[in-house]
This record gives C-alpha cells, structure tokens and sequence, in this order.
C-alpha cells in the first residue's frame, strides 16, 4: 500500500446542478450577504474549492456578459437566483441558439459547451457557478460567417478572467 489516495471524482452536470442550486439557496437563505455590483465589470466572489469542483457567485449588471468561451475541458453547471440570464449556445458549430434562464433555472453543461451569457434585462441578476474539475483554463471563441474561431486561451483559475479580445479579432 503506497499510502497515495486516488483523485476525487469528477462530477457531472447534474451533479453540479445540484451543488449550484444548493449554494443559491444559501445566498437566498442569507450565509453570503457580500453579493456587491460593479459598473466596470461583473463582480464575482469564489464561495468554495476543493480538489473536484469550484463554486463561485457572480453578479450581472444591465448589459454584462461574457464573450463567447468554454471552460478549458470542465464540466460546469449555473442556478439564476435573481433576474434573468440569456445564454447563447453555439448549436451545430455554425450558429447561436438564444435561451433566457430566470431566477430559479439551471443549466448543467459538459466539457466541450460553448456559450456565452448575458444580462439583456432591466434588472441585475445574481448566479452561482460550478465546474469540475477546477477552471484551469477558458478558450474564448468568434461565430462569423457560420464558423467558429478560436480568439484565445488563457490559463486561469478564475471564471472572469480579464481578456482583451480585440487585437486578436483584428488579426
């Protein structure tokens, strides 16, 4: 007995559905009371890690958003706990499908979703996120002319990482 333990498991969408939803409702119940907003850009705070999943709470002012990204091969989960998200999925590589997430909705992805997620609505919103394993890594995407493009990957510990995409979409 080598005394090594083997790796956590990994978990899996549902599973992580589960752990966002659980958060919300301890953001909801009031335990993370720190939800603060910023102009500039969303605010977000990590509520947990271990080895197999991180848990972060982000808010979403009027007219933020993500670019168009994936999670560096994890898997990863989000629970809307106020407003509304919309979250644009590339569907058969060549295309966005719009869908609009309430307070109360989640979606549980894989390790090849790509998508972006924004705040199209009057009011803020509030999310809890999830990913398993632990982000190491995003790759940021353009959609033109029915193509996807890899922009850019940045190694990153952080769901909001700082990326100026735009030398790379005039290149």
């Amino acid at each position: 007995m080598s005394g090594r333990r083997s790796p956590a498991p990994l978990l899996d969408p549902v599973a992580l559905i589960e752990f966002t939803r659980f958060y919300a409702d301890e953001v909801r119940g009031g335990k993370y009371p720190y939800v603060d907003y910023d102009e500039r850009e969303r605010w977000h705070q990590r509520l947990y890690r271990d080895q197999r999943v991180d848990v972060w709470l982000i808010s979403w002012l009027p007219t933020q958003g993500t670019e168009l990204h994936d999670h560096g091969g994890s898997s990863g989960a989000f629970t809307v706990i106020d407003g509304t998200l919309t979250e644009a999925v590339v569907a058969g590589g060549s295309r966005l499908v719009d869908s609009a997430h309430e307070a109360g909705s989640s979606v549980g992805f894989g390790r090849r979703y790509i998508h972006d997620v924004r705040n199209l609505h009057e009011a803020a919103a509030v999310s809890v996120h999830a990913y398993s394993p632990p982000l190491t890594s995003m790759t940021f995407y353009d959609l033109a002319e029915g193509r996807l493009e890899p922009l850019a990957s940045v190694a990153t510990d952080d769901p909001e990482p700082t990326v100026d995409l735009t030398a790379w979409r005039a290149s």
